[in-house]
């Protein structure tokens, strides 16, 4: 389903980053083929998709559109999640029967003005505030990635308790006191909609905050959630390089210069490049497949691991786009060219949790005991 998808969704990608929009008609195609739910458990009627499964359609999708990708992704993380939590029976069957019958999409929105991201530790100006009928919640978040089409957010927010708690309150985007500012103009991934939230006073009901807990002790992910989310950023990122290649493999078959009368694929140089990119993707490939495989039987990477997962796949896969553009010269950098975009995509990946520093940081303080 995936597969057939890549056709339709290039173009809508092209047109959607070059016009700095978000990309509703990308998901809506993907909600149309009934891949939103993907991840939504067997025992609440949807396909129950591992690691394996998700990663695959991510990494293929985000051959033609990443933004419509990432969005995706962090839907699967969270629908993974969920069916593992002990969120209240209820809340879990809303939010799992809103996908299945909707497409309904779901992403947590964590970072702030003030904090930034929350993986460096601190605490959330976001506040949620006991009231006689739930909670009153108050706060901004900043990128937000899916914000226009988003039913739920997952806002991580801090009692205003005298030893406050943090947490995160399930907030319905419609309810009254949500705000979207769409500040969202960015280099890379320009149609994922990653805009400001904010929240003034947002009424929840008693049940929609889950995981109260203190701050020290939510600080560290667990290992099946972050490979989750590491492998499927990373997968998708994967993609993205496996689009220059296949645009770059595509074009030296093609482009013959009058000085030389033959397609430049036919120059070892060329070669021994396309080469080398072969291999940064295979290493990708393999890494990829066997995190998801050990996860779904039960068995994740560590923390740490799957961080240096991330980190590998990812930076492997800026490699093979930014060699491409080099090979290429100046038609690589051309906006009419999808090459161009592709460089600009790329690069975000070291902007996701965990950044590089923090997991080289870890695994040399392991290291070194």
């Amino acid at each position: 389903m995936a597969r057939a998808l890549v056709p339709v969704l290039a173009p809508l990608a092209a047109a959607a980053d070059r016009e700095g929009r978000f990309a509703h008609d990308s998901l809506a195609a993907i909600r149309d083929a009934g891949l939103a739910a993907l991840t939504v458990p067997e025992a609440r009627g949807g396909p129950g998709a591992g690691l394996a499964v998700a990663g695959a359609v991510i990494g293929t999708l985000a051959e033609a559109d990443p933004a419509a990708s990432l969005v995706l992704a962090m839907q699967y993380v969270h629908h993974a999640t969920i069916a593992r939590s002990d969120w209240p029976a209820d809340l879990a069957a809303r939010l799992q029967g809103a996908a299945l019958r909707e497409g309904a999409f779901v992403n947590a929105l964590r970072v702030e003005p003030a904090l930034g991201s929350p993986a460096r530790g601190g605490l959330p100006e976001t506040v949620a505030r006991r009231v006689p009928e739930g909670w009153r919640v108050t706060g901004r978040k900043i990128y937000s990635t899916g914000a226009p089409i988003l039913a739920f957010g997952l806002v991580w927010a801090r009692t205003d308790e005298t030893e406050p708690r943090v947490g995160f309150v399930v907030v319905p985007m419609a309810a009254p006191g949500v705000r979207i500012e769409e500040t969202w103009d960015h280099l890379g991934l320009r149609a994922s909609g990653s805009h400001d939230v904010v929240l003034e006073g947002v009424l929840v009901p008693e049940d929609h905050a889950v995981d109260w807990r203190p701050p020290a002790a939510g600080a560290a992910p667990d290992a099946v959630t972050l490979a989750w989310n590491t492998t499927l950023l990373a997968s998708l990122y994967d993609g993205v390089a496996r689009a220059a290649q296949g645009w770059l493999c595509a074009y030296l078959a093609e482009r013959a210069p009058a000085n030389l009368g033959a397609p430049l694929a036919s120059l070892s140089r060329f070669q021994e490049a396309v080469g080398e990119n072969e291999r940064l993707l295979v290493v990708n490939r393999r890494l990829l497949r066997s995190a998801a495989a050990e996860t779904d039987a039960g068995a994740p990477p560590s923390v740490a691991e799957s961080g240096l997962i991330k980190l590998t796949v990812t930076e492997n896969a800026i490699q093979v786009v930014q060699g491409a553009v080099a090979l290429v010269g100046n038609p690589g950098l051309s906006r009419e060219n999808p090459l161009e975009r592709h460089l600009r995509d790329v690069l975000c990946a070291r902007i996701h949790t965990p950044q590089g520093d923090a997991v080289r940081l870890a695994a040399g303080r392991a290291a070194l005991g």
